[in-house]
């Protein structure tokens, strides 16, 4: 039988780097999804107070598998 996944959005923040964001989203992520199989990252941007760098966000798409039928 196939698989069925479902694709969610989610923007991790951080003022660490990147790769905390992207753990921050998916920590979280783990919290309130099960079957989590992948992530694509679809955006990367920073913010700034005063001009000067505050933080990173990170947009991810991720996978979840769906429950089989029973």
């Amino acid at each position: 039988m196939g698989k069925v996944y479902k694709k969610v959005e989610l923007v991790g923040i951080s003022s660490e780097g990147i790769e905390d964001a992207i753990q921050t989203a998916l920590t979280r992520a783990r919290k309130t999804l099960r079957n989590l199989d992948w992530f694509e990252v679809k955006e990367i941007r920073g913010s700034l107070r005063d001009g000067y760098f505050n933080t990173y966000q990170v947009v991810l798409e991720v996978g979840f598998r769906l429950d089989d039928e029973d």
